[in-house]
């Protein structure tokens, strides 16, 4: 039987979330504490790859489990078991052949950038005390809206087959002392949130033209965007899938 699991976690002290050799993972973690609970080998497929030290408030990943278990026992012991920075929030069975990466067709990141300085968000927020003029980067966000080739907000060298990405909503938003940006789509390659940020930023220093913007966007040339913000003040916040791959409770 095949299940998704949603949970969440401070990335702070992982170098990223998908397991890799000589660093410690989200997945490594994960995978170790559900291995030893269940008693039997358990691989975790999450449905994204986010970069050292970006947190997620919600991303899921699937696993193959054939024995009767008891989700609400399991979720209670598993939550003991892993480290604080983890944490399961829900399981739920899917048909056999829902993949947690694969049938998302929507995923939603938040940035948090805060306008002075603050000792209890700063360890989860970006700090920037210039000026910043929001409706200049929020006129870019709307160049971003459709299915374009995003190459120039692409790491380089990356494994993607395509650089091509449908953004639905991008927007920044005053919240008390933070400015959020908000961005949807069907998928991103590695690194393009926090590039598309710093470019962004870049804009509201009014150290880019909405017209650089726009040429960057055409030129689909890394090096001419702007540096990739901090990952501290990136989220991933929300993954949907199509209904009908999860089954009655």
């Amino acid at each position: 039987m095949r299940y998704f699991v949603y949970f969440a976690f401070n990335g702070t002290a992982y170098h990223g979330s998908q397991i890799q050799p000589n660093n410690v993972s989200v997945q490594e973690v994960m995978q170790e504490a559900f291995s030893r609970l269940l008693r039997t080998p358990i691989e975790l497929v999450f449905s994204s790859r986010t970069d050292a030290g970006v947190h997620a408030k919600m991303m899921v990943a699937h696993l193959d489990y054939v024995d009767d278990w008891d989700v609400s026992d399991f979720m209670y012991h598993i939550n003991h078991f892993l480290p604080k920075d983890i944490t399961i929030n829900k399981i739920v069975q899917v048909i056999p052949t829902a993949h947690a990466r694969f049938d998302a067709v929507k995923r939603t990141y938040q940035y948090h950038i805060i306008r002075h300085k603050d000792p209890f968000l700063f360890p989860l927020t970006t700090c920037i005390d210039y000026p910043i003029d929001t409706e200049k980067m929020n006129a870019c966000c709307d160049l971003l809206l459709g299915k374009h080739d995003f190459a120039c907000f692409a790491k380089k060298h990356s494994d993607a087959k395509t650089t091509i990405c449908t953004i639905s909503e991008a927007f920044w938003e005053q919240k008390d002392n933070q400015i959020v940006f908000t961005i949807s789509a069907d998928r991103f390659l590695r690194n393009m949130v926090r590039a598309i940020v710093g470019t962004l930023l870049l804009v509201g220093k009014n150290k880019l033209s909405q017209d650089d913007f726009t040429a960057i966007l055409e030129q689909k040339n890394r090096s001419l965007a702007g540096e990739s913000a901090h990952a501290k003040g990136l989220f991933l916040t929300d993954i949907q899938y199509p209904s009908d791959i999860f089954l009655p409770c």
